[in-house]
């Protein structure tokens, strides 16, 4: 018989023998673990290997117990590694083995906590994997990792795979309950309730919110699922059942059931979010109400600046509403003024106010206190002051002289600006600056004459600022579409022209400098010469040959508009009511109309402008019979005949006259212009030419 101490020792040798067989087994499926970083490269030959491993460490623990707990963490940590790297069928290998080894011995195994944590990320994969073909295996698989030890995650990640596998009402609905019955948490409860939103089970999701809303109906934090329940109610478009939440938690914030804090912040930014959107669809009355129910958790004396800009939003609906609301407007912004008195946006609800009564001496006063107040400013306040002063520029549109100011003070907002200015900056003080001069302009126009001297002058005052800052802009950068050039050249000749400044010529100059210059450009141009007080009939005939040049020399006349080309330089040259004509004009003219005649067609020429034509060339040559220029007045008749054969439906009516009146011709040229009888003759062919001219 052996002795003990040699059964013992053999013991001992045997369990050594079967660790270091296990161990040997662990460093194989751990080198294999290294080696699967490698991606798809590995063969099936070594992931068979590593799986032989695996079954001989199994074996292995049917002698070595202990080490169960170590060969299911093992195998957990190569189901881990192959789920980050998207192996989901290497990874669902892993994590059941791993579940398996651990239930092998249960006093040795890691723990029903870890085996439920096996579980979850297992049903995770299959999730993740295919959920269509392994949904009811990520189902058991959860639903086995609850048993073994309930969790919030696993909860959690129930519901979430009923959702994905798109299960009935009633099997998520219990799954909901089985939640509230676990004690689980508030926000994971309200995590639950936006999963099923997003899910599109928007009748679980308030179903369930209610239940929330109940279950934790005494703890502090129900604020927080209150204001997600109005949350959810307004996204959904149900604003009324949203209206009602609100009006109930108004109640209740007077009633001792206040909210905390962060659920009442949340509450004000719904509110702001709402009736702001109203506001920009100018549903003012509707903007206003969700405003209202913000005021109602302010406290009456409350001193704060977000119930300044509250009452200033409120201030702006006023406005927007009827005129009996403008009272309600001043106590708004009154109220505003006394939460936050250096605030230069209630000074500049102020101003809105004071413009919305016609309060022209007020107003301008105000407007430069705003800008003071701004200069006063932070960098990160400021600016916003000039994209609120462009914003209300652009709401002035009827009113020139309030749109000028606002745009002058957002172009010194953006001066006043701590950082140095950018390429953006520039092109906003350049638009800003090129239309305070086109508003100019425009009250110019609007304005009597003893006034239009001042906004002529504020007007070339900002275009002369603009070309220094465009300037700037062209040096840092190409703007190929950029009409700038022209608009300040045109707004410049303007202003020029109308103070009657001599240097509007050299403006010209500038203006036919301009590359690939545009016919409508130099027309504006001529119209501009000669619109009162301007007049400069030699700038506008310049511009206007210019133009006709350019017409002519594109792919397609637009005989229209070389028409109105025409038109407009004859009637300069040959003005109506005329006595007596120089021999360089009548040749000025009659160049003119040589220009007619080179591209008048019967089909695309206006009929009108070939008529009215016709018409001045026949007075012109009474005209020259009247002055006894007898030869100039029988070349100027025959022009006029010439322009018969062009007319369209006109033409034969015309011609039935001109025939009528042959026999005064023809006796006028038999007639020596000495004689009385010739004069006599040319006279009543006068008389007969005139009923030509007017009909």
């Amino acid at each position: 018989m052996p002795c003990i101490c040699c059964l013992y020792i053999l013991h001992v040798v045997s369990y050594l023998y079967f660790m270091l067989q296990l161990e040997e087994c662990a460093v194989h499926l751990w080198n294999w673990a290294v080696t699967k970083n490698v991606g798809n490269n590995i063969n099936k030959n070594q992931k068979a290997k590593a799986v032989v491993y695996m079954q001989r460490c199994r074996e292995m623990l049917l002698r070595l117990p202990k080490e169960t707990a170590y060969v299911s963490l093992m195998c957990y940590n190569f189901g881990v590694d192959t789920y980050q790297l998207k192996k989901f069928e290497d990874s669902s290998f892993w994590l059941s083995q791993s579940y398996d080894i651990g239930k092998m011995n249960e006093k040795y195994s890691p723990g029903s906590e870890i085996q439920a944590k096996i579980l979850r990320l297992l049903a995770t994969v299959y999730l993740e994997w295919d959920w269509q073909r392994f949904q009811e295996k990520a189902l058991n698989a959860v639903s086995l990792a609850n048993e073994e030890s309930i969790s919030v995650s696993g909860l959690y990640l129930k519901i979430r795979i009923l959702l994905r596998c798109g299960a009935p009402d009633d099997h998520i609905r219990a799954g909901l309950n089985e939640m509230l019955q676990s004690d689980v948490s508030l926000e994971v409860c309200l995590s639950t309730v936006k999963l099923l939103m997003s899910e599109d089970r928007e009748v679980l999701g308030f179903e369930y919110m209610k239940c929330v809303c109940l279950h934790f109906e005494s703890s502090p934090d129900l604020g927080s699922a209150l204001v997600l329940h109005i949350e959810l109610l307004l996204h959904r478009g149900k604003e009324l059942l949203g209206k009602q939440k609100i009006e109930d938690i108004i109640t209740g914030h007077y009633t001792g059931k206040q909210l905390t804090p962060q659920a009442l912040s949340r509450l004000h930014v719904l509110l702001w979010d709402k009736a702001s959107r109203h506001f920009e669809t100018k549903n003012y009355s509707e903007s206003l109400q969700w405003y209202n129910y913000s005021l109602s958790f302010f406290k009456a004396g409350q001193i704060d600046p977000n119930l300044a800009k509250l009452q200033r939003n409120r201030a702006s609906c006023f406005l927007q509403l009827k005129q009996e609301s403008y009272c309600s407007a001043k106590e708004a912004v009154k109220e505003a003024e006394r939460c936050d008195p250096d605030s230069i946006f209630t000074q500049f609800t102020v101003y809105k106010i004071a413009v919305q009564e016609n309060n022209v001496e007020r107003a301008p006063k105000i407007l430069q206190h705003y800008f003071w107040s701004a200069c006063c400013m932070d960098k990160c306040v400021f600016v916003c002051v000039p994209a609120t002063a462009w914003n209300s520029a652009l709401q002035c549109e009827s009113s020139p002289d309030r749109m000028r100011d606002f745009f002058v003070l957002s172009y010194q907002a953006s001066l006043a600006q701590l950082c140095p200015p950018d390429r953006t900056i520039l092109m906003g003080q350049k638009t800003c600056l090129l239309m305070a001069a086109a508003a100019s302009l425009e009250l110019c126009r609007r304005s009597p004459p003893l006034t239009q001297t001042e906004e002529l002058t504020q007007a070339l005052e900002h275009i002369q600022i603009c070309w220094e800052v465009w300037k700037t802009l062209k040096a840092s950068g190409s703007f190929p579409l950029d009409p700038t050039d022209t608009l300040l050249l045109l707004y410049e000749f303007e202003a020029r022209a109308k103070l009657n400044d001599p240097k509007v010529e050299t403006v010209l100059e500038s203006v036919l400098e301009l590359e690939n210059v545009e016919t409508k450009v130099l027309e504006t141009i001529a119209a501009l010469a000669m619109e009162s007080p301007a007049h400069f009939p030699l700038l506008c005939k310049k511009a206007l040959r210019v133009a006709l040049s350019l017409h002519k020399k594109q792919p397609q006349t637009d005989l229209s508009r070389c028409s109105k080309c025409v038109h407009s330089l004859i009637k300069l040259s040959l003005p109506n009511g005329v006595s007596e004509v120089e021999a360089h004009v009548l040749e000025e003219v009659w160049d003119y109309y040589e220009e007619a005649l080179s591209i008048i067609t019967p089909d695309d020429f206006p009929e009108m402008e070939t008529l009215w034509l016709l018409t001045r060339a026949w007075n012109t040559g009474i005209l020259m019979y009247s002055l006894a220029q007898y030869p100039e007045a029988e070349r100027w008749c025959g022009l006029a005949m010439s322009f018969i054969r062009h007319l369209g439906s006109l033409r034969e009516s015309y011609e039935t006259q001109v025939q009528r009146n042959e026999p005064f011709l023809s006796r006028w040229a038999g007639e020596g212009e000495g004689s009385n009888r010739g004069v006599f003759v040319a006279l009543e062919y006068y008389s007969k030419a005139r009923t030509l001219v007017l009909s």
